[in-house]
């Protein structure tokens, strides 16, 4: 064969070089030999393809030249792809415009409506006090930071509001992010990486979608508030465990879950929860956005709500754009925790710190909810009668518990489209607005939504509407309802 003759001669040429060199090439040709004639072939062939290609001509695309009338008419008929979707120009319309503070009544388009729309819970986001307090801050600091908080962008004013959470929250420290948003979608990837496992409710909010996206960790989603669902999951992931135990020694797990959940209007079930925690030995992340300044007797949240210990919660997400009328959000716990958040959140090292007149605005409404607490009752009751009256709207199903401040009214009719419920959704929001009520149904990103969400209306109580407001409202709603469902 023509290789093993090419061999052969290689190595009677190379037969006078050094006897360590020659016994190598002798074991690579004594190789050859023994390797199956099929093996070699194809080695030959490759070598062959390869020397083909490599001295082969490039191919060449043969350019035909253009008429100037043949380019003048291509010129004419090309027409450029839209720089967004044509949909997205028909959004804008979605968006009522308000005129002035967000108060018990508000200016939409020109209309002066009851808000049953914002998350003004406590009714604090034009309280003088508060207006006072931002006033003097702004004097004293300016308008803005100018700077991440490890970059100069950390004010005095900052650490007395996060040492004034902890104290309020009950908890060792507690960390302020700028932005609403950016706690809870950069509070979980510092505590999960890629091949870590996240054990999440499919009713959490987008920004907690976001948090899963970011930190690359595989994600299961149990039912919502299914915590038989849940305890299935984590017996899966026990005997994957099990199966391979180096690996479960460095993976993380954790439960993602809100305390009251935005796209529902319930609260998880939280006691079961800690149960399964100490049984499968995974973390609780529980964002309480929107239960903090709502429920319990003091408005610390659902840990408070349902008598349990919140040192059993690994880390708590906060707003301070709810219930305590500013902006910004913030994560708190124990210090071994929070502080881990301080070099590896990006929403925390990169963002602007938040501006000082607002966090001296959410001091003051800490101090204001804790000097206050008839405030708090007056919200329970309130959110009670909401749901009593919204109850007794026929065609619609009300899925929010009575404790809620934000209820959920979805039309009872299956046959309905996406499309036809939308449509009714918001020509009963347009005809309230006639009525003097300011309602608004709850929007998601549908394309980038895990699940898709049933559409509905979202109502919101405060703590500063009195009861006859409510049901003179309601029995408003209850009327557009029935005419508009009347009508198809």
């Amino acid at each position: 064969m023509f290789v093993i003759l090419l061999l052969n001669l290689i190595h009677f040429v190379y037969c006078d070089v050094r006897e360590e060199e020659s016994w190598i090439v002798s074991e690579l040709i004594d190789a050859v030999k023994e390797a199956p004639t099929y093996h070699v072939f194809f080695e030959v062939l490759l070598v062959a393809v390869v020397i083909k290609l490599w001295f082969s001509n490039s191919y060449r695309i043969e350019r035909q030249e253009l008429t100037e009338q043949e380019e003048d008419q291509l010129i004419s008929e090309w027409q450029p792809e839209p720089l967004v979707p044509d949909e997205v120009s028909t959004r804008s319309k979605l968006y009522r415009t308000v005129n002035g503070p967000i108060k018990k009544y508000i200016s939409v388009d020109g209309n002066s409506c009851l808000d049953l729309a914002s998350f003004n819970f406590l009714g604090l986001n034009c309280d003088e006090r508060i207006e006072e307090s931002a006033i003097r801050s702004l004097r004293k600091y300016g308008v803005g930071s100018c700077g991440p908080r490890g970059f100069y962008g950390t004010i005095d004013v900052h650490l007395h509001l996060e040492q004034r959470i902890a104290e309020f929250m009950r908890v060792e420290e507690a960390i302020l992010y700028s932005f609403g948003f950016a706690a809870p979608a950069s509070c979980v990837a510092p505590y999960s990486k890629r091949g870590d496992v996240i054990f999440a409710d499919e009713a959490v909010s987008f920004a907690l979608q976001q948090a899963i996206v970011a930190s690359r960790s595989k994600v299961r989603y149990f039912k919502h508030n299914d915590m038989d669902d849940l305890e299935r999951l984590l017996k899966k992931q026990a005997l994957d465990d099990q199966k391979n135990p180096k690996k479960a020694k460095v993976t993380r797990r954790l439960i993602l879950v809100e305390g009251l959940y935005l796209n529902t209007g319930d609260i998880c079930p939280l006691e079961k929860l800690i149960e399964l925690k100490y049984a499968y030995k995974v973390r609780i992340f529980l964002d309480e956005s929107y239960s903090i300044g709502v429920l319990g007797e003091t408005g610390r949240g659902i840990t408070e709500f349902l008598g349990l210990d919140i040192l059993d919660i690994d880390l708590i997400i906060g707003s301070l754009e709810n219930s305590l009328g500013s902006i910004g959000g913030f994560t708190c716990g124990s210090a071994y925790v929070v502080d881990h958040q301080r070099l590896s959140a990006v929403g925390y090292c990169y963002s602007a710190s938040l501006p000082p007149l607002l966090a001296s605005s959410a001091i003051e409404s800490v101090n204001i909810i804790q000097s206050e607490l008839d405030m708090l009752e007056r919200l329970h009751h309130n959110s009670g009668v909401l749901h009593r009256e919204l109850s007794k709207i026929d065609k619609v199903c009300v899925d929010s518990c009575s404790y809620s401040p934000i209820q959920h009214i979805r039309i009872n009719d299956i046959t309905n489209t996406r499309e036809q419920s939308e449509r009714l959704l918001n020509s009963i929001c347009d005809q309230m607005l006639g009525e003097g009520v300011a309602l608004t149904m709850a929007q998601c990103i549908e394309e980038y939504e895990t699940f898709q969400r049933t559409h509905s209306l979202r109502l919101t109580a405060k703590a500063n509407m009195t009861e006859d407001e409510i049901v003179k409202a309601i029995a408003k709603l209850r009327c557009v309802v029935n005419e508009i469902l009347s009508k198809r």
